[in-house]
C-alpha cells in the first residue's frame, strides 16, 4: 500500500474478502485479509476470515493456527469455537470436534448450524440418538431449514403444489435460500414445466453459493433438457471439480458429452464414473452406450450385464442389448427375461422393454410366431404410453404441400444461402439411411455427423414473434430473399459443434427432415438430398420392431404406421414433382444387390470422385449412435432382403393399405427376399 492510497475501511474490506469467497476464489479473499492484518493484526473478524480462505483451499492446519491465535483474544467466541470444530470435522476427527461444537452451543445454544455439524459428527461416531436430537434442535432454530424439510415432506407425499407454494413462500421472505431454490428447480424438473424458470434458480443458487455441488448436479440435467449440451458438460464438469469422487457427477458428464456428440470424452468420463461406483446400474448401462457407438461391442456388453447383476428388473437394459442386433441372447438370459414378465409387481415400462427384447430374441431362435407375440404385444402397450395423431400429421403434410408448391419453389429458386456442404440423408427409420451415411463418411471429403434435429428447429422458429400467429409453414411465404440466406447461415453455424473435422462436406441423418426438404431448396439451394427407401412392408417391420428412445411415435400401431408410410410417399412424390432431379432415391435392396453400381450412382449425385474405400464402409472407425451402429461395421450381407416374408401372416393391415405403393416399386425392390 503506497502512502498515497488511504487504508481500507474494514467494512470494505470484509465485504470485499466475502465476495472474493463466494466467488469460489479463496486466495483472493486470503490476499484481502492479509493486506487489511498487516495494519490491523488483531481484528478477529479478518483472522476468522482468513481461516475460512485457508479451508477452502484445504489448508487445514493454517486454518487451524488461525483460529487458535483469535481464540487466545477472545477463548468464548462461540464462532470460533464452531470454526475449530469444523476444522476437524472436515478432517474426519469427529471426536475431536465434538468438544468445540459443544464448547460452541454453551456459549450461545442458538446457533442452528452448531447443532447440525454436532449431529453429523455425532452420528459419524454412530451416536445416532444424540444425532437426532441435535438435528431436532437444528431444524426447530433454522426457521428456514424447517420450513424447506416441511416442503420436501410435501414433495416425497406427491403434494407437489403444496411444496412449490411453500417453497415460493420461503424463497419470498429469503430471495437467497438457495436450499429452497434447489428444491423448486427440482419439482419443475420433475414434472418437465418451467425448466426456463428452473434453469434461472440453479444458475441463481450457484452463483450465490458457488460451490453447492447438489445445485449443479441438478443444473446438468435441466439443461440437459433443454437442448443446451455445451452449458451442460460445464455444469457437470464444475461438480466433478467440487466432488472429483462422486461417480454420479462423472456419469452426468459422461452423459452430457454423449449428447453433444463428444464421444471420446463421454467415454473417458463414463470410465471415471465406473471406476468409482462399479454397483451403479444406471452409470454401467450409459458406458455400455458409449462403447456401442464407438464399436466396442464386448466391452458394452460387459458393461450391460454389470448391470443387470445390479438390477435383474432393469428391461432397458436388456432391449439395450437387443438393439446391437448383431448380438443373440443366452438362454439363461431369454429365461430371466420371461420370469420378469410373471411379476405382478412389474411396472409398464421395464414390461415394454422386456417384450421388445424378447421378439430379438425368439427371432434369432427362428420362432417367427412367437416373436411376433412379444413385438406386438410390446409395442400395443407401448401405444398407450405415448401421444400421436395422425389427422394432425396428414393435415400438416397438406400445409407444407400447399405452402412450397412448384411455382412457389421456382420462383424462389437460386436464393438463400450457397453453401454445398450439406448432404442431407432423409427416409423413413430402418430404411437403409445409416448404410448409406456410413458409405458417404468413408468418403474422404465427407464427415458423417449424426440425426441432427436443427432443421426442424429452424422450421418451428420461422413466424414464432408474428403478430398475426400465422406459422411454419405459411410464414415461409413472407420470408425475404435476404431472410432465406440467413436461415442456411444459421443452420451451418447451429452444425458446427456437431463436426470434428475440416472435411468441406457433412451428412445430415435425421429421417424426419423429408418434411422440410421444400425449405432445404430455398434455404440451402446447393445441399444435396438422399432419399433411402426400402421395400414397404420391410421398412414398416424394421420400424415396428424397434422401440425408440423418444420419437417416432407413428411406430407403435400397425395401421398408423401405415398411413404415415402412405403420407410420407405422397410427400416425396411432390418433391420429385416439384424439385425434378434435386433429390436421388436410392433403394436398400439395391445397394445391397449392386453395392458399387450404387455406391458410384451416390458419389456422383454428391458430385463427389469415387474412392474405394466407401465400399469398404464397415472398416471406418467412427461413432455411430443409431440402431444399425454394428449392423454397418459388418460387410454387405443379404439376410435383411425381404424379412418381412417371415411374418407375412401377421402384416394382412399393411398388404392391404399399401398394396399399390408396393406395385409401383422395382422389381428388384419388388421380389426381394423371395
Amino acid at each position: 500500500m503506497t502512502m498515497s492510497q488511504p487504508p481500507v475501511k474494514k467494512p470494505e474490506s470484509l465485504a470485499s474478502a466475502l465476495a472474493a469467497l463466494q466467488a469460489n476464489r479463496p486466495l483472493r479473499a486470503e490476499e484481502i485479509c492479509r493486506d487489511y492484518l498487516l495494519l490491523n493484526p488483531g481484528c478477529k473478524d479478518h483472522i476468522r476470515l482468513l481461516s475460512h480462505a485457508l479451508m477452502k483451499q484445504g489448508r487445514l492446519k493454517e486454518a487451524e493456527d488461525q483460529v487458535r491465535f483469535a481464540l487466545s483474544m477472545e477463548p468464548k467466541s462461540p464462532l470460533l469455537l464452531e470454526d475449530l470444530g469444523s476444522i476437524f470435522a472436515l478432517q474426519d476427527r469427529f471426536a475431536e470436534a465434538i468438544p468445540w461444537f459443544e464448547a460452541a452451543i454453551k456459549h450461545e445454544p442458538t446457533l442452528p448450524l452448531v447443532h447440525k455439524k454436532l449431529g453429523q459428527a455425532l452420528a459419524a461416531l454412530g451416536k445416532g440418538k444424540e444425532a437426532d436430537q441435535e438435528f431436532r434442535e437444528y431444524l426447530e432454530l433454522d426457521t428456514d431449514k424447517g420450513l424447506v424439510a416441511s416442503a420436501v415432506e410435501q414433495m416425497q407425499a406427491g403434494r407437489f403444489d403444496e411444496a412449490v407454494t411453500s417453497l415460493k413462500n420461503i424463497l419470498r421472505d429469503n430471495p437467497e435460500n438457495v436450499d429452497a431454490m434447489r428444491y423448486l428447480a427440482g419439482i419443475y424438473y420433475s414434472k418437465k414445466l418451467h425448466l426456463d424458470d428452473a434453469e434461472a434458480l440453479l444458475r441463481h443458487a450457484t452463483q450465490l453459493a458457488p460451490g453447492f455441488v447438489a445445485a449443479w448436479m441438478l443444473l446438468g440435467p435441466v439443461l440437459m433438457e433443454r437442448a443446451k449440451f455445451l452449458d451442460a458438460i460445464a455444469a457437470f464438469g464444475e461438480a466433478t471439480r467440487l466432488a472429483p469422487q462422486d461417480a454420479e457427477a462423472w456419469g452426468g458428464l459422461g452423459n452430457a458429452h454423449a449428447r453433444a456428440s463428444n464421444v471420446e470424452e463421454s467415454v473417458q468420463a463414463f470410465a471415471r464414473s465406473v471406476a468409482l461406483d462399479p454397483n451403479s446400474p444406471g452409470i454401467q448401462m450409459g458406458y455400455a452406450h458409449v462403447l456401442k457407438t464407438i464399436g466396442d461391442q464386448a466391452g458394452a456388453l460387459q458393461a450391460y450385464r454389470a448391470a443387470i447383476r445390479e438390477k435383474p428388473g432393469f428391461g432397458e437394459v436388456y432391449w439395450s442389448m437387443a438393439n446391437l442386433k448383431v448380438f443373440k441372447f443366452e438362454k439363461h438370459e431369454v429365461t430371466a427375461m420371461e420370469q420378469q414378465l410373471e411379476r405382478d409387481d412389474l411396472k409398464t415400462s421395464p414390461e415394454i422393454h422386456f417384450r421388445f427384447a424378447l421378439g430379438k430374441a425368439y427371432e434369432d431362435r427362428r420362432d417367427y410366431d412367437r416373436a411376433w407375440h412379444y413385438y406386438h404385444s410390446g409395442n400395443e402397450l407401448q401405444r398407450t404410453q405415448i401421444q400421436y395423431d395422425l389427422n394432425e400429421f396428414e393435415l400438416r403434410q397438406a400445409k407444407i404441400m400447399e405452402v412450397f408448391s412448384r411455382e412457389f419453389l421456382a420462383a424462389r429458386a437460386g436464393q438463400g444461402c450457397k453453401a454445398a456442404d450439406p448432404i442431407f440423408i432423409v427416409g423413413l427409420p430402418r430404411s437403409g439411411s445409416t448404410l448409406i451415411e456410413q458409405i458417404l463418411a468413408s468418403h474422404s471429403q465427407v464427415e458423417g455427423t449424426a440425426e441432427l434435429p436443427i432443421l426442424s428447429k429452424i422450421a418451428s422458429s420461422i413466424g414464432r414473434y408474428r403478430r398475426d400467429n400465422v406459422q411454419y409453414p405459411q410464414a415461409v411465404r413472407d420470408l425475404r430473399a435476404k431472410d432465406l440466406t440467413a436461415y442456411g447461415e444459421q443452420y451451418l453455424e447451429d452444425t458446427r459443434r456437431h463436426r470434428a473435422t475440416d472435411r468441406p462436406y457433412f451428412t445430415d441423418k435425421l429421417p424426419n427432415n423429408f418434411s422440410h426438404i421444400g425449405l432445404v431448396s430455398v434455404i440451402l439451394p446447393n445441399a444435396r438430398i438422399i432419399n433411402t427407401r426400402r421395400h414397404p412392408m420391410d421398412s414398416c417391420l424394421g420400424a415396428y420392431k424397434q422401440l425408440f428412445g423418444q420419437g417416432q411415435n407413428f411406430t407403435y400401431d400397425m395401421f398408423e404406421i401405415a398411413e404415415y408410410y402412405r403420407q410420407y410417399h405422397a410427400l416425396m412424390t411432390h418433391w420429385h414433382s416439384a424439385l425434378p432431379g434435386k433429390i436421388l432415391d436410392v433403394h436398400y435392396e439395391e445397394t445391397v444387390t449392386d453395392l458399387e453400381g450404387q455406391v458410384r450412382r451416390v458419389l456422383e449425385f454428391c458430385g463427389l470422385p469415387f474412392e474405394h474405400q466407401c465400399l469398404k464402409f464397415y472398416t471406418t472407425e467412427r461413432a455411430v449412435k443409431t440402431a444399425s451402429s454394428e449392423q454397418v461395421r459388418q460387410p454387405i450381407y443379404r439376410g435383411a432382403l425381404g424379412k418381412w416374408r417371415r411374418y407375412e401372416r401377421h402384416l394382412g393391415v399393411w398388404q392391404e393399405v399399401l398394396d399399390d405403393i408396393v406395385r409401383e416399386l422395382p422389381e428388384t425392390v419388388r421380389n426381394a427376399g423371395l
